[in-house]
Order: C-alpha cells, then sequence, then structure tokens
C-alpha cells in the first residue's frame, strides 16, 4: 500500500477547495505525500493510506456529491485513517456542530475540522439565492467576505497528520 494520502473535497463557490488545498499543503510541508482532488474526479481509494474529505454546507446539508462519495466509499473509508472537514458560513456567526452528524453518524473520522466559510455573492449560482443572501447581509444575519481562519486550518492539518499515518 502507498503512503499517499488523499484530501477529497466538494466545493460549491470556492471555499472548501481553498481550505482543502491549504490542508494539503500544511500535510506536504510536514512530509506526506498527498493529492487534493475533488470529490467527483475521485473512483477509487485503495491508491491511498488515509483519506481526509470535507464538503461545503448548503442549505443545512453537505453538498450532493459529497454525500455520494461517502455512500459510495464507505466501506473503504471505515477500513483506513480517515479525517473530515465542513465548511459553513454558519460558523463564522454561531456553531454548526448539527452538520456533522451527517457523516459521523455512520462512518467515524479519526478527527473533524469544522471552519467557517466565505461568502462571496457573486459567485453563488442561482439568482434566487444570491437574492436571499444579499437580503440576509442587508440585516445583519451574514457578512460577505472571507471568514476562514487558516491559522486553525493548518493547526488542524497538523494535528491530524499522526492520526492519519498510524
Amino acid at each position: 500500500m502507498s503512503n499517499k494520502i488523499l484530501v477529497a473535497y466538494a466545493s460549491q463557490a470556492g471555499s472548501t477547495a481553498g481550505v482543502a488545498q491549504a490542508i494539503g499543503k500544511t500535510l506536504v510541508e510536514s512530509g506526506v505525500q498527498l493529492e487534493v482532488r475533488p470529490m467527483k474526479d475521485v473512483k477509487d481509494l485503495a491508491p491511498y493510506r488515509a483519506v481526509v474529505a470535507g464538503s461545503a454546507i448548503r442549505g443545512g446539508q453537505w453538498l450532493p456529491e459529497a454525500m455520494q462519495f461517502m455512500q459510495t466509499h464507505q466501506a473503504t473509508l471505515a477500513q483506513k485513517p480517515f479525517a473530515a472537514f465542513l465548511v459553513c458560513m454558519t460558523l463564522a456567526m454561531r456553531r454548526a456542530d448539527k452538520y456533522r452528524e451527517y457523516v459521523t453518524d455512520w462512518l467515524k473520522p479519526v478527527s473533524e475540522g469544522l471552519f467557517a466559510g466565505a461568502l462571496d455573492i457573486s459567485k453563488i449560482p442561482s439568482f434566487l439565492d444570491r437574492l436571499k443572501f444579499r437580503s440576509s447581509v442587508v440585516f445583519g444575519v451574514w457578512s460577505e467576505g472571507d471568514h476562514r481562519d487558516w491559522n486553525a486550518i493548518r493547526a488542524w492539518a497538523e494535528s491530524i497528520r499522526p492520526l492519519l499515518l498510524q
């Protein structure tokens, strides 16, 4: 078996992709071999020693491609060191522990990272959703901008390294 680790992600507007890249960069700097890939491009987990998987939260749920990835690879993920992370704007405003259950109810990651995301309304594909977010920003529900805590993301990536290589 290879010592390579996979960092797989599902991202709608790019925040989660950025978090995945930061996790990958931190792990590479500590000497880990890895690939960072969108979940939709991953067909086989056999070449990897461990997996880090993350998704954006939209509409209170992991993205559909993330749920499909987890269901498709559930048996393999249960046999490898596996860490999960999520990226959610709600974490910039309040705790979003309820989103953890989408993975942790049926898979047991060695660690979970919960990170705030970024809100760039121009990247939201649906006109109706853009309108809703604009209204929410006006009323103070959301704050547009990048709320990712890069130090926390790097610290979490450093903390999972030994867990993934055991």
